[in-house]
């Protein structure tokens, strides 16, 4: 028996070979972002790493210099221009802890396809990052802003988005698995939130810029970028932005202001929100039906009236109603008439509702999508009013 268990034990030997892809934490150089610009005037890429300065993030070894580092290498492909970084990185560039992706908006109107073929098939790289468009800046000057808060820069943008999107329905999170998916989806094109830089670029790269309450340099997210097929096509505006994430069920929480029933504002938060968007063809053409089912509660008040009273509860609700709709529809007829871009995936809608009649107009779904029709309703459920019945600016105005 013990001839037989020795045996076994050899023939694991030569099988079980050890971690073939093993690799040592200070032979790589983490990176948590990566930018992709075209460089003007060439048929390459600049590509641009930043990359966590180990010393600085340690807890016990803390230098207090700069969390990250940044390196810049221009190539043919993305590829080539990540090996050229070994010329001036003591490590190999190691983007398996990936969070953000920044591709800058020339290369982004110039086409995305190719400059992102490499991630897809890194095996090294999990596809959960999120991607987004550099607005009227280079990706590479994005990537090169100090941040607080969050002293890794990186952070600092995947932590923001994903708050963002969470409380306001103007931004969106896309994952690259995500993006691929619109861009080769017949029915839908793909969306990217933009990224700025405000203030000043220069002290944007210091640790002035850190050291003042007041920013001299900041990043923020900006609205929707529009696409069609890889290139982008232009800028969605806050309410068409908001409008998109309505229309896609990708609302989570968000704060709406409307009309009183008399005069004055009053702000709805939004805490549940569902839209379903069903496809139909109506004698022989296609159409589309846009359901939304909202609930919220009153946020604040900067009018007179009694919500202790149904009726004007009914009130708020119809006007909510009628605003979500001119939103939702003044966003489609942006897109059938600026941009003829179907970002809201309708043709999907169709093509699940009708698959052989889908086959016959997806080849001419652009010209189709221009004259499509959609049916908006919305249905809006105020249930919780806050602490106090009535705003304490009408004893004001008394």
């Amino acid at each position: 028996m013990l001839k037989k268990y020795m045996f076994i034990l050899i023939i694991l030997n030569f099988i079980l070979t050890g971690c073939w892809d093993k690799r040592e934490l200070n032979e790589l150089a983490i990176t948590l972002a990566l930018g992709i610009d075209k460089v003007e005037g060439e048929d390459e890429y600049e590509v641009t790493a930043q990359v966590v300065v180990p010393s600085a993030v340690s807890m016990k070894d803390g230098t207090g210099g700069a969390t990250v580092t940044l390196f810049t290498e221009n190539g043919e492909t993305v590829y080539e221009a990540l090996r050229r970084m070994t010329k001036v990185s003591p490590r190999k560039i190691y983007p398996g802890h990936l969070q953000m992706l920044i591709i800058g908006e020339e290369l982004a109107k110039e086409g995305i396809g190719e400059s992102l073929d490499l991630l897809a098939r890194d095996w090294e790289l999990r596809p959960d990052f999120y991607v987004v468009v550099a607005k009227d800046v280079t990706a590479r000057e994005i990537l090169n802003v100090t941040t607080d808060l969050e002293s890794i820069p990186a952070s600092k943008m995947f932590a923001g988005l994903k708050v963002s999107e969470k409380a306001w329905a103007g931004t969106t999170g896309v994952t690259l698995d995500e993006l691929i998916v619109n861009l080769i989806s017949d029915g839908k094109e793909a969306v990217l939130t933009g990224i700025q830089l405000t203030g000043n670029k220069q002290i944007g790269s210091t640790q002035q810029n850190i050291e003042s309450i007041s920013k001299p340099a900041q990043i923020q997210y900006d609205n929707l970028a529009v696409f069609k097929e890889d290139r982008l096509m232009g800028w969605l505006t806050e309410q068409d932005s908001r409008g998109y994430s309505g229309i896609t069920n990708s609302v989570k929480s968000t704060v709406t202001s409307i009309s009183c029933p008399n005069e004055g504002k009053s702000t709805i938060e939004v805490t549940n929100f569902h839209s379903k968007v069903e496809g139909n063809i109506v004698h022989g053409k296609p159409e589309v039906n846009i359901h939304t089912k909202a609930e919220g509660k009153v946020g604040e008040v900067r009018c007179k009236i009694d919500l202790k009273n149904p009726e004007a509860i009914q009130e708020l609700e119809k006007n909510y109603e009628k605003e979500a709709t001119r939103i939702i529809n003044e966003t489609i007829d942006v897109l059938q008439e600026e941009y003829q871009s179907d970002i809201f995936g309708f043709g999907e809608a169709i093509h699940r509702a009708n698959p052989e009649e889908w086959n016959k107009i997806k080849e001419n779904w652009d010209e189709e999508f221009s004259d499509l029709t959609v049916n908006v309703k919305v249905d809006m459920k105020i249930r919780l009013t806050g602490t106090v019945n009535s705003s304490f600016l009408e004893k004001l105005k008394e």
